[in-house]
């Protein structure tokens, strides 16, 4: 069985807490943007397609990009490329300001928004995809993961996203102010974290030919995709993510559309669920670490999307609005304990020097998933209705669970991690 835990008690240091901090504050001006940016583009479409959109967009360059991102966070100052890339983010959602303030807002133009800050996101987990296991000693990833989703939870859907709600009635363009002052703020607090957070220092780099550069690039990044192919347990992980994270964006992209057409709530409603899948997903993260310790990770594998599949399900059938808030809140509780647990298996799996490259391929395969999934969310919900989604992903997470199974069976084989390559 897979072995996670740590000590509890021990301080997981001043360099975590940095970046926890940065990841949260950032997190918190993201909510405020998550639930502004569909509710815009509802205002200008109703037609689900449209809207979800805007949703695939955002997340279409986990596929075009994560590979290159993850080789070139091996490469470089870890905290340097988070740096950039919130200052880059600041900038373009200021942009997006200025759009507004002038009238020239459209679906297209949300959709190529969302989809540079969706770039903007992947080099940004390629940075710290590798961070915590560089700065927390491994018996305590599990708890430092747990910390760091914990937080990110509470900023961005439970805190962000309610203020996002009632900024947004008030003024349109005041969440997305929020935003670009919190990529600021968090690029501004990376700096502060001494000693970096591992990759290659400017110092150390071996300076390349432009061409002989890109194809040392592409070189290590497809390293990272054979290495994940070729163990068994991270490819069961990460066949798995592909499958919660198409469900999870194929939801939450007609999730606004779910709550206005069928609950028949306002844009108050829509951040009330946010928040309570985020109460959940809060939970899950502060207990996942435990939960592993005391059933083994790999039933709590198991357990996360079989438990998530019967709550999403709920959600989806149930015309009670506390029946529909409990499911949404046991779904984020499972859902994100389930994660908490898959990442520090993988992370428990792979040297440092492959973390970003294995650890973003992962994220492209994973991620990818959501894209699609919001795409076909809106085809589902425009044939056969707004709760189509939701039961076909309640179907899916159901056989994601069993087909875990065996991987769990055989779970010694977890013990052999990655081997180490040469130009790791």
């Amino acid at each position: 069985m897979f072995s996670i835990g740590g000590e509890p008690g021990s301080s997981l240091g001043r360099r975590f807490h940095l970046l926890c901090v940065s990841v949260t504050v950032s997190a918190f001006g993201d909510g405020m943007r998550f639930v502004a940016l569909p509710l815009l583009a509802a205002g200008i479409t109703g037609d689900p397609r449209d809207v979800t959109l805007v949703a695939t967009a955002e997340h279409l360059p986990w596929l075009l990009l994560s590979l290159p991102a993850g080789a070139l966070a091996d490469r470089m100052d870890r905290r340097r490329l988070l740096f950039l890339v919130d200052m880059l983010r600041a900038v373009l959602v200021g942009g997006l300001v200025l759009a507004m303030a002038v009238g020239a807002v459209s679906v297209p133009l949300l959709a190529v928004v969302g989809f540079l800050l969706g770039c903007g996101q992947t080099f940004y987990n390629a940075g710290w995809v590798g961070a915590v296991p560089s700065v927390v000693a491994p018996g305590h990833r599990a708890r430092a993961n747990g910390r760091l989703q914990a937080g990110a939870l509470v900023a961005e859907p439970l805190l962000g996203a309610p203020l996002g709600t009632v900024l947004f009635a008030a003024a349109v363009s005041a969440p997305f102010v929020l935003d670009a002052i919190s990529f600021a703020a968090a690029a501004l607090l990376v700096l502060g974290i001494r000693d970096g957070l591992g990759g290659v220092p400017r110092a150390e780099r071996v300076t390349e030919r432009r061409g002989s550069a890109v194809r040392h690039l592409c070189a290590e990044a497809g390293e990272g995709v054979r290495r994940l192919w070729r163990h068994r347990v991270l490819r069961a992980l990460c066949l798995a993510a592909c499958a919660t994270n198409l469900v999870a964006g194929g939801v939450i992209s007609v999730l606004v559309l779910y709550t206005r057409n069928v609950l028949h709530l306002g844009a108050e409603g829509y951040g009330a669920l946010v928040a309570v899948f985020a109460v959940g997903g809060v939970l899950g993260s502060l207990a996942a670490s435990r939960s592993a310790a005391r059933l083994g990770s790999g039933w709590v594998l198991i357990a996360g999307p079989i438990g998530a599949a019967a709550a999403l399900a709920g959600a989806g059938r149930f015309k009670s609005l506390l029946l529909v808030g409990i499911c949404t809140f046991l779904w984020g509780a499972l859902s994100m304990a389930y994660g908490i647990v898959a990442v520090s298996v993988r992370q428990g799996l792979v040297p440092e020097g492959l973390m970003g490259r294995v650890g973003m391929a992962h994220q492209m395969l994973a991620n990818s998933g959501t894209a699609v999934g919001a795409a076909l969310a809106g085809v589902l919900a425009h044939g056969f209705g707004l709760r189509s989604p939701f039961l076909a992903g309640a179907a899916l997470l159901a056989v994601t669970g069993l087909l875990l199974v065996p991987v769990v069976r055989r779970g010694a084989d977890a013990a052999e991690p990655v081997p180490a390559s040469a130009s790791g």
